[in-house]
């Protein structure tokens, strides 16, 4: 069964519905994801890197070359090493957060505690949150242009309640050299199609993170007997006599899929975390808050 093409028919009846009623939702969206923003807190220091500015940052060991004014003689001489003082760089960043709006999101098997939508919604709000603490310059692609304020996560969501964009992948026009994206999907768009996209991007020197968001049952495939499948796009329908013969064949197109994305991204410098939505959504905050922070790219990391 073609990996993103086929969703479950779950998710067929209250599609729209849920889809009209996304938008008051969203206060409620902006409570949960507060809520996961007080459970990653305590360990959330900031974007912080050397460079420009005021504030103290860090001792590290002088290096051959390096200015000898930068020394901190009072910390070197409680031992035989000689040590600079670095600051820290106190330049605002511009990130883009995008959730996915396709129709694909809004599947919610049974085992999960929130659609995909939902789920994606509630981490880029929550990020919001977090990097405005930070200072950074937080934008919506096609929704909200980037800002330096302490209601960011409050902008995104008025602004996401009015004017939601359509499925697809995000604009790009207005993202510039050095600033930063992170983008919330399931990414079952073609796999062609995707990859060029992300390589466009990567082009013109954004640096992407990608949070692929997945239902506990489009991972498990945990389906018996006679089924009807539906494509929540095209409206395509699949009836299988006996689902549990699709399932070896359907887990293994669905990791490589997954494991190639992964890998594209890692080529690129790019991160990609994979998300399950029975799982914490602190748990992706906190892998987004290491690769937002510089720590290496690892592509695949499973949160």
């Amino acid at each position: 069964m073609p990996v993103g093409e086929i969703q479950t028919a779950e998710a067929g009846a209250g599609a729209l519905l849920d889809a009209r009623g996304q938008a008051a939702l969203l206060p409620d969206l902006l409570v949960e994801a507060r809520r996961v923003v007080a459970t990653v807190t305590s360990g959330w220091h900031g974007r912080r890197r050397r460079g420009p500015g005021e504030n103290f940052w860090q001792f590290r060991p002088f290096v051959d070359g390096e200015a000898v004014s930068r020394i901190d003689w009072r910390r070197s001489a409680r031992d035989d090493s000689v040590y600079l003082r670095d600051r820290e760089w106190e330049a605002a960043q511009t990130v883009w957060l995008w959730a996915d709006p396709s129709p694909s999101m809004l599947y919610r098997s049974r085992q999960a505690s929130a659609s995909k939508e939902g789920r994606a919604l509630v981490l880029v709000l929550a990020l919001a949150e977090l990097l405005a603490r930070s200072g950074e310059r937080i934008g919506y692609p096609g929704v909200m242009d980037p800002v330096s304020a302490r209601n960011s996560a409050e902008r995104v969501a008025a602004n996401l309640a009015s004017a939601r964009p359509d499925g697809g992948f995000p604009p790009t026009g207005r993202m510039r050299r050095f600033s930063e994206a992170v983008l919330v999907g399931d990414f079952l768009d073609p796999m062609e199609a995707l990859t060029e996209r992300i390589d466009a991007m990567a082009g013109a020197g954004v640096r992407g993170h990608l949070v692929q968001v997945c239902d506990p049952a489009e991972l498990a495939f945990p389906y018996h007997g006679r089924t009807e499948f539906r494509d929540p796009e095209s409206g395509a329908k699949l009836t299988a006599g006996r689902a549990e013969a699709l399932r070896e064949e359907y887990q293994r197109l669905f990791d490589a899929r997954r494991l190639f994305l992964a890998d594209h991204c890692r080529r690129l410098g790019w991160s990609h975390v994979f998300h399950v939505t029975d799982r914490p959504a602190s748990e992706p905050l906190i892998a987004l808050h290491a690769r937002l922070g510089g720590l290496p790219a690892q592509g695949g990391a499973r949160a």
